[in-house]
């Protein structure tokens, strides 16, 4: 694993060359999900292992590898230098012509993902990966509508924002998109008025299949699900739920597409996180960790049956950068290195015996928090105002002065958190160390206790 960071500190040159990046940043660059006059962009100078400088020279464990991505962390050597050297031999190549570097990615990959899912097509990353699945669903059944859970993020492009299930969607959904969105189980915040998981997960299912019937089963192409729910707050799945949905859509003729874009590449503490309940989705979606987000990349990848449909008949569909040489060479040193390293097996470690207990000590500390859950290095703390009536510490959609002070709290002791509604999510790369982990956890411990002041 990774060992304490030794690089060198910020010098003054390069304080005032991020004071100049801000300015221009603010003077020319538009960003994502913002109302640009309202923002304050951290400027980071440099990164390295799970660690990151900030403009004024701070230095922050980077607790949310970054838009939980850098499942290696920043900077890893080998994937820099397999960059490099692909950027020598071959920058760039039109996705028509065969070259090594995706084709050794497409092998691994397949030789990663369960069952038969053996075939990949590139794409520039996670969004366009499920615009690509839904395309490739539609096609092969001929039918049109999309079923998706509320509470979940499938991407931003116009499809993917649709098919998504978190309040990013209402201001883009004209409701022209043929999806149609059901109630995933969460128990702590159940939708079925459940009192065990195994209840929530059937009462979950019993829903599922109503829409499913409601909806029109041959009307429907495909069911997209994300196997462990990311930024929507890490929802595991309770028992019998993930197997559940694959028995429906095996029954009603429906392609089911596990959204791993988060969950996958080693997150859960295995290679995808749909492998802890032995489901084989039809399609799987991929990017971010597959190569760490050095450089953009993302996929399907493709059991044999939808395969088959397109074994005569021509894909309508493709990209520029499908399979670019320098996003795949870095995926397959990305790879290469988690193996390697046991990236995933020390992920797993971490979450069953340090991330885990540890929280669940904070949780049992603070008044504030609500609940923990997760598994391996991707976990949330659901922060609360009152522990009996469940009332979030930031309401659903949106932030609140009291989710800023902790954020600020945490970036004060030198944690950069990834925080989304009234959730803090705890996800450090895979490979961090035991004693940086739990310094992190340390510092978020502290800076609990400025959520407890508003909490009853």
């Amino acid at each position: 694993m990774t060992t304490e960071t030794t690089a060198s500190p910020v010098t003054a040159e390069e304080i005032e060359a991020g004071r100049r990046a801000y300015e221009l940043d603010r003077a020319h660059v538009f960003h994502s999900w913002s109302a640009q006059d309202k923002i304050s962009p951290m400027t980071v100078l440099k990164a390295e292992g799970s660690w990151v400088w900030d403009g004024e020279g701070n230095r922050l464990l980077d607790f949310s590898s970054q838009l939980v991505n850098t499942n290696i962390g920043h900077q890893h050597p080998k994937v820099v230098a397999a960059i490099r050297e692909q950027a020598g031999r071959l920058c760039t190549i039109a996705p028509q012509h065969a070259n090594d570097a995706r084709s050794e990615a497409a092998r691994l990959i397949a030789s990663l993902t369960p069952g038969d899912l053996d075939h990949v097509f590139f794409t520039n990353g996670g969004a366009d990966a499920v615009e690509h699945a839904i395309r490739m669903a539609r096609l092969h059944t001929g039918r049109y509508k999309v079923l998706s859970a509320y509470r979940s993020y499938h991407g931003g492009t116009h499809l993917a924002v649709n098919v998504t299930g978190d309040p990013r969607r209402v201001a883009n959904d004209y409701g022209d998109a043929g999806t149609v969105h059901f109630h995933a189980p969460f128990p702590y915040r159940s939708q079925f008025h459940s009192s065990s998981p195994e209840e929530e997960s059937r009462r979950a299912l019993e829903h599922l299949e109503t829409t499913i019937q409601l909806e029109g089963a041959a009307n429907i192409a495909a069911l997209i699900l994300e196997s462990v729910p990311g930024t929507a707050g890490i929802m595991v799945p309770p028992p019998g739920y993930l197997e559940g949905v694959r028995e429906l859509t095996r029954k009603y003729g429906i392609v089911f597409i596990a959204d791993e874009v988060m969950a996958g590449f080693g997150r859960t503490g295995k290679w995808f996180a749909i492998e802890h309940w032995d489901v084989v989705p039809d399609l799987l979606t991929f990017a971010k960790g597959v190569n760490s987000g050095y450089v953009p990349l993302g996929g399907v990848a493709i059991g044999n049956a939808v395969f088959d449909t397109f074994r005569e008949r021509a894909y309508p569909g493709g990209l520029t950068y499908s399979g670019h040489p320098l996003a795949c060479a870095a995926a397959v040193a990305t790879i290469s290195a988690m193996a390697g390293e046991q990236m995933v097996e020390h992920a797993a470690r971490l979450g069953e015996e340090v991330i885990g207990p540890r929280l669940r000590e904070i949780a049992a500390r603070h008044r504030s928090v609500g609940e923990v859950r997760g598994l391996g290095c991707f976990w949330a703390v659901e922060l609360v105002k009152n522990r009996e009536t469940r009332e979030p510490l930031a309401a659903y959609g949106g932030s609140s002065p009291e989710m800023d002070e902790v954020i600020a709290a945490c970036k004060a002791g030198g944690l950069l958190p990834f925080a989304n509604f009234n959730r803090i999510h705890v996800a450090p790369p895979l490979n961090t160390p035991d004693a940086e982990v739990l310094r992190g956890l340390e510092i978020l411990d502290a800076a609990l206790d400025v959520a407890d002041k508003h909490a009853n």
